[in-house]
């Protein structure tokens, strides 16, 4: 979630500018210019979220995906949880070697797990009591109890080097994945190379730049043939570019408001304020759930390139298709009016003295994000809400989205962000459940899911949460987000290169287009 500064990003063009008019010929390959965003806060360290959504490119992990969301191996070549499912074993391929050249063993493993418990990342690793190395090629992990999504790690932690970790490794990373950090200059440009020591199928492509610029700036290198490839937001999707194609790859990439459910007066354990007045009615927030026109908003704001939203995990096998509501506008205000908010003299509902009114915050340097907050809130006026968007930084943010909605923006290959939006115990905690969204039935099929024997058998416990019937964290129940679209992600991409078959995208953070990389050929002479 974490995102750059308005300021930062107009220090980036004028960098990127600079860097782009002395730019490489598209002819000189094996090497690529790519501008798909991406650039972390934090550096490349998987231990604080690098690779969260997985790829992490300069490390590997245990599994992976393929391009149909099946396991596949990475480093490990067997894994197995004990009868209890409280122990895994696993057994790791021998011939890896970290790009430093030293071997990658099961120490390391067990050292980048018990060292990303305890480092504050982003990692469902709670329930760890420990990982211990057997041998070089076998690790054990315990757990303290049973939980399904615990496995969700091996597809994301990328294993670092036990002896070559510490401060500084987030800038400088070492790892056993496809490409090598070269050089980084925060804001402009990451320079990668193939790593000679990767295990894998060798990429075709020795060299790789990154090139961090702003959307406008991006494209215009594209129109010059100075990027091989350029992610663009989808108000710009339309435009067409001599020598490229477009590729739109569908993405469980979603957008959302968040809801602050506790009535304000109340503050966490930072001492900071909670609770919205409007949004902690459970009315108002299943009446923007209705009343909010989830195609006009693909139409308008996406230009097309998405589809509606109503959940967190729309279409993957842990949503609930019950769940959804359909577009009732008069349901809505019949909602409000049922509920007290009555409309006052400039159409705004009141209710007890309380208006119908609060900001939408975005981070301002997201033109998506700003075309949502403006057209939702021009809906909702329809309602008698007054919403008033406001762009600002992520810094800001994160100090006023217990008390305010704010479009954010998730979308994982795995059911445990669901469970990090919604169970009551990841209220506030970095920018999962920023509203305190807490209910003790949601949390009871979460539980069950956790402790279910398999992935598969979690299923139904996961949807029950979404809804049961009766309640639910959806908008058919109480409504703790009022979910938007799913985005489609678009590529402009030189026509020579070919990037094969691609996954159901995640959320941005990273460069979900490169989960396959090695496949990327280049088709010209």
């Amino acid at each position: 979630m974490i995102g750059k500064t308005t300021a930062r990003l107009a220090a980036t063009a004028v960098a990127a500018v600079s860097m782009f008019s002395a730019g490489a010929p598209a002819s000189a390959k094996p090497e690529l210019i790519l501008a798909i965003g991406g650039e972390p806060d934090n550096g490349y360290d998987p231990l604080l979220g690098w690779g969260r959504y997985g790829h992490p490119l300069f490390q590997s992990t245990l599994l992976k995906r393929d391009a149909g969301l099946n396991t596949v191996p990475d480093l490990a070549t067997e894994w197995a949880l004990s009868d209890d499912r409280k122990v895994w074993t696993i057994k790791l391929r021998p011939d890896v070697f970290f790009s430093d050249g030293t071997p990658l063993t099961a120490e390391d493993v067990a050292f980048t797990f018990n060292e990303a418990a305890t480092a504050g990342g982003t990692l469902d690793l709670t329930v760890m009591d420990r990982a211990e190395a057997v041998n070089d090629s076998t690790v054990k992990i315990y757990l303290e109890r049973p939980w399904v999504t615990f496995s969700e790690n091996f597809y994301s932690l990328g294993i670092v080097p036990s002896q070559e970790y510490g401060p500084g490794y987030a800038r400088r990373p070492v790892g056993s994945g496809p490409y090598r950090l070269v050089s980084w200059t925060e804001g402009e440009q990451l320079i990668v190379e193939a790593n000679s020591a990767y295990y894998g199928r060798r990429p075709a492509f020795d060299r790789l730049t990154f090139v961090f610029s702003g959307e406008d700036t991006s494209l215009a290198a594209t129109r010059t043939g100075d990027v091989d490839m350029v992610s663009v937001p989808a108000l710009m999707a339309d435009d067409s570019i001599q020598g490229f194609d477009k590729i739109v790859v569908p993405s469980v990439d979603n957008r959302g408001l968040s809801f602050p459910i506790p009535q304000p007066g109340e503050v966490n354990a930072e001492g900071q304020p909670v609770g919205n007045a409007v949004t902690s009615d459970l009315a108002i927030r299943r009446a923007i759930n209705l009343g909010v026109d989830r195609e006009q908003l693909v139409d308008v704001a996406l230009n097309g390139y998405g589809r509606p939203a109503y959940g967190p995990a729309d279409g993957l096998p842990w949503s609930n298709p019950d769940a959804t509501v359909a577009y009732d506008p008069d349901a809505a205000r019949a909602m409000l009016d049922d509920a007290g908010w009555v409309p006052g003299a400039d159409g705004i509902r009141v209710r007890d003295g309380v208006r119908a009114a609060f900001d939408v915050y975005f981070p301002a340097s997201d033109s998506v994000r700003q075309a949502l907050s403006i057209v939702v809130s021009e809906q909702l006026k329809a309602l008698g809400i007054a919403a008033q968007p406001k762009g600002v930084t992520w810094e800001q943010i994160g100090r006023i989205d217990h008390q305010q909605p704010v479009m954010f923006g998730w979308g994982s290959h795995s059911p445990v962000e669901v469970y990090s939006l919604y169970n009551s115990a990841w209220g506030g905690i970095d920018f999962y459940n920023p509203g305190y969204f807490a209910d003790s039935t949601v949390d009871g099929h979460f539980s069950d899911a956790q402790h279910a024997e398999s992935l598969e058998q979690s299923y139904p416990h996961w949807q029950a949460a979404e809804w049961d019937g009766k309640t639910g964290f959806s908008a058919r129940g109480l409504a703790g987000w009022a979910w938007l679209v799913n985005l489609d992600h678009v590529y402009f991409v030189n026509e020579c290169l070919n990037v094969g078959e691609t996954q159901i995208e995640p959320h941005g953070h990273g460069w979900p287009i490169t989960a396959m990389i090695e496949q990327w050929t280049w088709t010209c002479d």
